[in-house]
């Protein structure tokens, strides 16, 4: 008999499993997997280090990762200064504007547009301070008319990276709350008690849209040294021994006893436990058990996702149009999101060479979409057929569920006592991992409140 048992072992699945073990419950993790940390971690291809898609990690100084590292990591990550986010552009890389003023200058866009931009995003951002629900708001619905297509087409490649999604499809909600900009209970004190956050206009994603207007005090964005493995890694070494984890687990069903979760089912064996944290796919949930209601079940297909596909690129030595830290966003044809990663940290990539990854969206097959962003590299790069001699590719779903307007986000506690979602469907607020993390938090708060885990 388990005190909880955590049905998956991604990046969220153990950061659940090492808070609620450190609070003295007796977790099994079960990852159907061979390996653990799901789109958190990095393989070796070629004696490059590829990360499971390039990753910026959010709101590192006061946000919900920091929390869960102050309280509950033995070890912490050495985390290296993000830099900075740039556009691509004909003539080069230009550093996207964090705040109005910088934009009124930002001439990759006409001065017209970027006025009327501006504008845009200010009512935007006053609507959602003053209550207005933005959540079934496109972007696009809130565009001023007679924009250039260049103008058009960064907006639109803005809301693909943030969402999966296009400018018609992606909700305001996720420029203005899904980076972090707007959140009831952002922070959590020690006892994980909320507080309102005060509006005060930080947007802190990791693209162009959503850093136009910003205070003077941001959270800070970071690279872990040494790629995502070495934060896996400091979960995984910060384990206490009453958390138990099996890879090559499938849990096919998830059991339930007088309407409430007791336990999970799996290939060859069942498990008892007081509560069920369900780390995968919350749209998987129907499969897996009987009792959900039916306004639920309907909720969950609505449940909307991209995917990506992502071309690491092992250099035989370093580009100077690769010579910075941060990551590189091109809006023309075939947009991409790209990131040097081997210049944060030796080891990535063998000495003197480089590693860069592409991460495209996955609108049609994957065949067609790796053909188109081949053509775009070799468009944008001529020079760089010369210099590649490893090419590993990768098609994840990089977050669980989008925030785009029609979807949906469920909640961390569902409508079966005692189970409960965690993971990037099961909160809206940020990006990856951070976000990840902030379903976490509020776990331990739902946990909390449900006597199941006690307040201190």
């Amino acid at each position: 008999m388990y005190d909880v048992i955590v049905v998956g072992g991604g990046i969220s699945g153990l950061l659940s499993a090492l808070a609620l073990g450190k609070h003295g419950k007796k977790v099994l993790v079960l990852e159907r997997s061979k390996y653990l940390g799901g789109n958190c971690n990095s393989y070796r291809v070629d004696d490059f280090w590829v990360d499971t898609g390039p990753h910026a990690i959010t709101h590192l100084q006061k946000g919900p990762l920091r929390v869960l590292m102050d309280k509950y990591f033995d070890y912490v990550p050495v985390f290296v200064d993000y830099g900075a986010y740039y556009v691509r552009t004909a003539n080069g890389i230009r550093q996207v504007p964090s705040n109005l003023r910088e934009f009124a200058t930002f001439d990759v866009l006409p001065r017209m547009d970027r006025l009327m931009l501006s504008q845009a995003v200010t009512k935007a951002l006053t609507l959602a301070t003053f209550g207005t629900d933005m959540s079934k708001e496109s972007v696009y619905s809130c565009l001023p008319h007679h924009l250039s297509e260049d103008t058009y087409s960064f907006v639109d490649t803005i809301s693909y990276f943030l969402s999966g999604k296009s400018m018609r499809e992606t909700s305001v909600y996720r420029i203005l709350y899904g980076s972090s900009f707007v959140r009831n209970s952002a922070i959590y004190d020690g006892g994980y008690q909320t507080i309102t956050d005060q509006l005060v206009g930080q947007i802190t994603s990791i693209t162009g849209l959503g850093r136009l207007v910003t205070n003077k005090t941001s959270y800070a964005q970071a690279y872990p040294s040494g790629g995502l493995k070495t934060l896996l890694g400091s979960v995984l070494h910060s384990l206490p021994d009453n958390v138990e984890v099996r890879t090559d687990t499938r849990v096919g069903s998830i059991l339930t006893e007088e309407g409430k979760a007791s336990g999970v089912s799996t290939d060859d064996e069942s498990y008892d436990a007081e509560t069920v944290v369900h780390s995968g796919f919350a749209k998987d949930l129907p499969g897996m058990i009987t009792d959900l209601p039916a306004g639920y079940l309907c909720d969950l297909g609505r449940i909307d996702q991209a995917k990506s596909l992502c071309i690491w690129l092992g250099l035989s030595q370093q580009m100077k149009e690769f010579d910075y830290t941060g990551s590189e966003v091109w809006f023309k044809e075939k947009a991409y999101w790209a990131m040097p990663i081997s210049n944060y940290s030796q080891g990535i990539a063998p000495k003197g060479k480089q590693l860069v990854g592409f991460m495209f969206v996955v609108e049609d097959s994957v065949k067609s979409e790796r053909d188109r962003a081949w053509e775009t590299i070799h468009h944008v790069f001529p020079e760089i057929e010369k210099h590649i001699e490893m090419v590993h590719y990768q098609v994840t779903t990089p977050e669980k569920a989008a925030v785009s307007i029609d979807g949906y986000i469920p909640d961390v506690r569902t409508p079966v006592p005692n189970l409960y979602l965690v993971g990037t469907d099961a909160a809206a607020e940020s990006m990856g991992i951070t976000r990840a993390a902030y379903s976490v938090i509020d776990l331990l708060k739902c946990m909390r409140e449900d006597k199941h885990l006690k307040t201190g």
